[in-house]
Parts: C-alpha cells; sequence; structure tokens
C-alpha cells in the first residue's frame, strides 16, 4: 500500500480570531478581511507561488514555498503582497501571472464573490481574472498562472493561514466529519498475525503489533491490501507470492467486528486497498459473523444531501464500521456488480486523501500536502466540497520504507505537519492520520490535539 523544518503553530495562533479592518469604498462586505492568505485553486487544490518573477500553481507547503500572501485594501482595490518579499504582489502582464511591485497598477484587484467561500480576483477596469490555464488534452493543468476570461479555472479560494478555530463539541454532539482517527498505514504487515511479504520485505513491517493489539491501542482506522487467491481475499504486500502463513480478510474483519460487540462505543473505519473481483469480496465479507449487524452504509442515509451523523446517533443505531475500497466504481459497473450494492463504499466519492509518500525511508523528506488522486486523468482536489457535504479527510503521513528512527520523527511531528501544512491544504482538518508504527513518536498525541479544536 501507498507507502522537516518545524515550526509549531500554537494553540493562541491556531485560536485567534482575525478582526476585520475596514475594506475599500464599495467593495463587498464578504470579502475576507485584510491578513495572511492561500490563494488557492478551486479546480486543482494548488497554490499561486512566487516563483522568481513567475506565479505558477505548486503544491501546497505551508511556509516554504513563497505562497503566503498578505491582503490589503488599496484605494478601491486589493494588493496581495508575497510575504517572502517585501513589496512584490502577485499582479499580472499580459496574460500571464507575474510578481510585480506592490506600488504598480498591475498589482491591484477586484475581489468578488463566486459562490460559497469562493472569489474572484479580477483586473480593475477589465473583463481578465486571475486563473489557471487551460488544461491540455492528456496532461495536468500548467504550473503557470494566468490571466484570462471568467469560469470556473478563475475561482480561488482565500485560506486563512491561521484560521480562526472553535472549540469542539461536546461529545454526543460531534459529526464524524469533526472527528480525527488513529488510522495504521498497512496494519496488517505487523509481522505478528501472519505472513504479509516476502521474507525480505517482511523485515520492514509497517506495524509490529497485531491486529487486536491496535485495537486495545486505540487505533480506529486501518489500511489493508487484499488480494485474490483461490483462498478468497488474502492481505498481501504486493502480492501474496512467496508469503508464508498469509491472513484473510476475513479473519481481521472478525477480530474488528469481536471488538465493536464488546466495546459498543466504538467507531471504525477501513480502507482497502483492493485487488480482488467484487464477488470474491462480496463472499468473504459474507464469512464475517454479525458484520451486517454493524455495518455503516452512508449511501443510504442522506449523507451527501445532509451532512455526515453524528457520532453519538451512529453508535446508538449500531452503525459502526465503515469500510471503503479504492477500486474503481466503473470497472465495477462493467463487470455488472458494484462493491457498494453489499455494503463497501468507494473511496473516493465520500473521502478526499493527500498524496501518500514523504519520501524515501531515509533522507529528504516532502511535506507537502496535495491530492493523491491529482493528475492528467482524474482530478479530486483535497478542497473539493458538495452542496451539504464535505469528504471526510484522510491525511496519509509516512514513507515508502519503514525505518523505526525515521518512524519515530516523523510521528513526533505530526500535529506540526497537519496544522501547518495539510488542514489549510484540504481546508478542513484531517479525519484520519495514517501512519506507520503508531507505537512510536507518541502520534496519539497529535489525535488528542486535533479533538480539541474544530477547522472553520
Amino acid at each position: 500500500m501507498r507507502t522537516v523544518h518545524v515550526l509549531l503553530a500554537t494553540a493562541a495562533a491556531l485560536t485567534a480570531a482575525v478582526v476585520a479592518p475596514p475594506a475599500p469604498a464599495g467593495a463587498a462586505a464578504d470579502v475576507p478581511p485584510e491578513g495572511t492568505y492561500y490563494v488557492q485553486s478551486v479546480t486543482t487544490g494548488l497554490n499561486a507561488s512566487a516563483q522568481g518573477s513567475a506565479v505558477e500553481q505548486r503544491r501546497p507547503k505551508g511556509d516554504e514555498d513563497h505562497q503566503q500572501w498578505n491582503l490589503r485594501a488599496s484605494g478601491t482595490s486589493y494588493v496581495l503582497e508575497n510575504t517572502d518579499t517585501a513589496g512584490s504582489c502577485l499582479g499580472r502582464s499580459g496574460t500571464q501571472a507575474r510578481v510585480v511591485p506592490c506600488t504598480s497598477a498591475d498589482a491591484a484587484w477586484e475581489i468578488a464573490p463566486a459562490g460559497d467561500d469562493r472569489y474572484t480576483l479580477k483586473a480593475p477596469g477589465t473583463d481578465r481574472h486571475l486563473t489557471v490555464a487551460a488544461k491540455p488534452a492528456g496532461a495536468t493543468y500548467p504550473a503557470q498562472l494566468a490571466v484570462g476570461p471568467a469560469g470556473d479555472l478563475a475561482r480561488w479560494y482565500l485560506t486563512p493561514v491561521r484560521p480562526a478555530t472553535r472549540p469542539m463539541p461536546p461529545a454526543g454532539q460531534r459529526t464524524l466529519d469533526q472527528v480525527t482517527f488513529l488510522t495504521a498505514h498497512n496494519a496488517y504487515a505487523n509481522g505478528v498475525d501472519g505472513g504479509f511479504a516476502p521474507p525480505f520485505i517482511n523485515l520492514l513491517p509497517n506495524q509490529t503489533r497485531g491486529i487486536e493489539q491496535q485495537l486495545a491501542d486505540g487505533v480506529r482506522g486501518f489500511m489493508l491490501d487484499i488480494h485474490q487467491t483461490p483462498d478468497g481475499a488474502i492481505l498481501c504486500h504486493n502480492s501474496c507470492t512467496l508469503v508464508s502463513r498469509p491472513v484473510a480478510l476475513w479473519v481481521d474483519l472478525q477480530r474488528m467486528v469481536d471488538f465493536l460487540e464488546a466495546h459498543p462505543d466504538q467507531f471504525i473505519t477501513v480502507f482497502l486497498e483492493d485487488y480482488v473481483d467484487p464477488g470474491v469480496l462480496r463472499s468473504e465479507l459474507a464469512r464475517v459473523d454479525g458484520l451486517y449487524d454493524v455495518l455503516y452504509r452512508p449511501d443510504r442515509t442522506g449523507v451527501r444531501q445532509n451532512g455526515w451523523p453524528r457520532v453519538a446517533d451512529l453508535i446508538a443505531a449500531n452503525q459502526r464500521l465503515l469500510i471503503f475500497t479504492d477500486h474503481s466504481r466503473s470497472a465495477d459497473e462493467a463487470a455488472g456488480l458494484t462493491r457498494d450494492s453489499f455494503g463497501v463504499m468507494y473511496q473516493r466519492e465520500w473521502t478526499v486523501e493527500n498524496y501518500w509518500s514523504m519520501g524515501a525511508g531515509l533522507g529528504s523528506s516532502d511535506w507537502s500536502c496535495y491530492s493523491r488522486w491529482y493528475g492528467a486523468d482524474l482530478n479530486i482536489p483535497l478542497t473539493r466540497t458538495e452542496p451539504g457535504f464535505r469528504p471526510l479527510f484522510v491525511m496519509n503521513h509516512f514513507r515508502d520504507s519503514t525505518i523505526s528512527a525515521t518512524a519515530q520523527n516523523d510521528n513526533s511531528k505530526l500535529t506540526d505537519r497537519a496544522e501547518r501544512f495539510c488542514m489549510p491544504a484540504a481546508r478542513k482538518k484531517p479525519n484520519f492520520l495514517a501512519v506507520d508504527r503508531y507505537d512510536l513518536g507518541n502520534p496519539a498525541a497529535a489525535v488528542a490535539t486535533l479533538n480539541t479544536y474544530v477547522y472553520p
């Protein structure tokens, strides 16, 4: 499965409310107040970044890539000054976005609402807007930002660098999308429950405690790879060839269902990296005693129209196990059997997820936070929302290979990456913090911190 310069954000900075200064004469009342923002494309979720004299869309990277802009009034318009270079503003030259002197007429923008928490930036007295350049066939959107016509590509979020947050509601009032869960990446690859890979890979397990101990330790999200063999759906890494004592999916699911029966106030989520036929998966789930007594079906309870329910209501209804697959719905439709017909949700329809790797097991790190599903053929930004519905956010925080010393260090910095990089990138709080070696670096402390407040 998908296998730090640190500046800790203080609680005061996270919870401080921003006071709005007077807006320019004639400006819309709901233009954001002066402050420091990311200028973030609604289409791609990427941020405007000052790159020399160019302005490019880049992977969200906190304060490390010239992506923060100070918004302030300038006459009847606004300017956005880059926080790294005094006097340099987001502006334009011809059909391209450029870094220009803040005193230049080309630095001025008229900002207007363009939907829920979205804005347009228009050159005063023209019909030209800051925009993402049109996407060539078979490619991703160009990095260089443009100045062009109105439309979907010209809509932007102005995401506060330090958003005002609210205290977490009481336990009985918290909705599922307000809560953060500790999640074990490759939870099955633990060297305790059975084999999961050829012997040389077994030397570097993603976890070192079995599923039952993970449950006892507070893990509530489980990432599992499943592959198809004559015996059904088996938990293996890449393939099941040369794996001794592999574990079947139903065995681990039964452990989770049994745990839920013994702990009626708990909720569990399973993420399947799924390489099996839908009929095989359906048969595997049918082997789990009591699974359908606790399975949660968001597709049948109006979540897309009304938002996520309160966790307390799910517990009261005994809907306490949510299963996702990363498999393609279109492939299943072609095969004539969709996985949600037997209760397995298609993850891309219900969640957003950042790219899985922070780099190799040793060496340099990439702490940027951008969608796992952004490319030439797929574009699901971390910022995706729908009317009445916000996808759950899966935040991956691990590397290609699991080295214990690296995992210890990475996990100790989980709160910082979540708050400084990934929350503004997704414009939401992570619901699942997925890590290797959850026993190292105290990632449970990061979960506890995130569960003290709600992102606006």
